[in-house]
């Protein structure tokens, strides 16, 4: 079964990481990334971080506003690590992955994540049907 599955990264800052997204994209058959307002791309770390997934960054479109990356999708999930005091509705991965594969085969769903250092910012996830909650793995080996 395909998923029309689109990933938005939100201001990334850096390349190396751009290319490690995309090699985690292909390894889950996605192939629609969208990068907005990126510091540096195309750029040489992407690419060797890509890792055999450079067609993934080879077809990314680089757009100036999170309205462009979304624009088609009929479901935007909004990704965060934090807990926060608002209105809009948390769900699990495993939640959100549940309502995008029982979406119409014809929907496009997007996934926003945010800065490496800052994350999501809140405008940009009043755009999201929903938030993603990923808790912070803490390493609780002695």
């Amino acid at each position: 079964m395909s998923v029309p599955v689109r990933i938005v990264l939100i201001d990334p800052s850096h390349p190396g990481n751009v290319g490690s997204v995309a090699r985690a994209m292909k390894n889950m058959g996605l192939a629609d990334l969208v990068l907005v307002r990126p510091r540096a791309f195309p750029h040489p770390e992407a690419n060797a971080l890509a890792a055999g997934a450079d067609d993934v960054l080879a077809t990314a479109h680089v757009v100036d506003s999170v309205a462009e990356a979304i624009a088609g999708c009929g479901f935007v999930a909004g990704t965060t690590s934090r807990p926060r005091s608002y209105y809009w509705e948390f769900a699990t991965p495993r939640d959100v992955a549940a309502r995008v594969v029982a979406l119409p085969a014809e929907v496009r769903s997007a996934f926003l994540f945010g800065s490496e250092r800052y994350g999501l910012a809140n405008d940009d996830l009043s755009i999201a049907m929903c938030w993603c909650a990923f808790p912070q793995i803490r390493n609780t080996a002695p």
